[in-house]
């Protein structure tokens, strides 16, 4: 089997000849270790791709992820600003929905055209050309939830739910539409055959089990019911202590889900394991950035020890990691994994 091969192996519940390991995004530490920026990467695919696969040439990751970082950017392109910054990733504004009928006035029909986005795209394509034969290549977004937060503001949205339902609802739905048109282009040119989303303000630290299940699962069923009616596969990544609602995620029709470090692995895989591929989740601050390769090696070792005997198993950090990640903690978490034996 190739990269591609064991990562979707391992998405469709089976066990692979070897556990598949992979980052999360890492957008940030990919652009921070080229010596570059997220503004001037937004101008340049051929720059763009250039840091991805540099990545992949020195660490063999089995997912490459295009655009990672520029999440907010989807946003602006029907009309926000950006604030770019030294290092991290870029912010939208303002927020530009207040109310329901504010989202007629929005045009889909801008995405193809925002420059941003065409960059990511073109650089996508550039990627896949040159490795997507052998590994997993995807582009990133937020999910529907988290990027209706960025729509309507995070502050606003968390008050919704209670004062403002219908604002909740329409603004998903249209951020499912948003979300699909992003991904659309890739998927009927073969660009990429996984969508990623990150949807971190449904994390369990932002809102409720109850609201979780009420507003952020069914825009993310539409989704990935989308994906899989177009034939590629989803990963979900969900930030936070989501302990309470890990029942819910097969619910949501993504094929794999990525787990935060504050859940606790066994607990999932017990619960989960055998309706949903399971990817995670070394801690990517107190581990990868702030360890030394021993330290990866252990808490590594744990996550392989516990998610890798039935398949269905991906090792991940449990979020995208800082941008300050030694080479030295990275090459023993991608080592451990592709040499791990059960």
């Amino acid at each position: 089997m190739n990269s591609k091969e064991i990562v979707f192996t391992a998405m469709e519940l089976g066990k692979p000849p070897r556990i598949p390991v992979a980052p999360f995004g890492c957008g940030v530490w990919t652009i921070h270790r080229s010596g570059t920026n997220f503004k001037d990467l937004s101008q340049d695919a051929e720059r763009m791709a250039k840091t991805n696969l540099d990545i992949y040439e020195k660490f063999k990751p089995d997912i490459v992820y295009v655009g990672s970082g520029y999440n907010n950017l989807h946003a602006a392109a029907l009309g926000g600003s950006i604030k770019y910054r030294e290092i991290g990733a870029p912010d939208l504004e303002e927020p530009y929905i207040n109310e329901v009928s504010d989202i007629e006035k929005l045009d889909l029909g801008k995405i193809p055209n925002d420059p941003v986005i065409q960059t990511i795209w073109k650089a996508a394509r550039i990627v896949k050309k040159e490795i997507g034969d052998e590994v997993v290549v995807t582009v990133t977004a937020w999910g529907p939830f988290t990027l209706a937060a960025q729509l309507v503001g995070v502050e606003k949205m968390m008050r919704a739910p209670f004062k403002n339902k219908e604002l909740v609802s329409a603004t998903c739905d249209f951020a499912v539409k948003m979300i699909e048109a992003i991904f659309e282009p890739l998927i009927d040119d073969g660009t990429i055959e996984m969508i990623t989303m990150a949807d971190p303000t449904a994390s369990g630290d932002l809102i409720s089990r109850k609201q979780f299940e009420k507003f952020a699962v069914p825009p993310l069923k539409k989704v990935t019911a989308w994906a899989k009616s177009k034939g590629v596969k989803s990963l979900l990544h969900i930030c936070g202590d989501t302990n309470n609602r890990l029942d819910l995620f097969p619910e949501t029709g993504a094929d794999c889900i990525s787990l935060d470090q504050k859940v606790e692995l066994s607990r999932a895989i017990s619960e989960i394991g055998n309706k949903i591929c399971i990817a995670g989740n070394v801690n990517p601050v107190v581990v990868l950035d702030r360890g030394d390769v021993e330290k990866v090696k252990e808490v590594a070792m744990q996550c392989l020890k516990t998610g890798a005997p039935n398949g269905g198993f991906i090792l991940m950090p449990g979020c995208d990691h800082p941008p300050t990640v030694p080479d030295e903690n990275l090459a023993m978490f991608y080592d451990l994994a592709k040499n791990y034996t059960d």
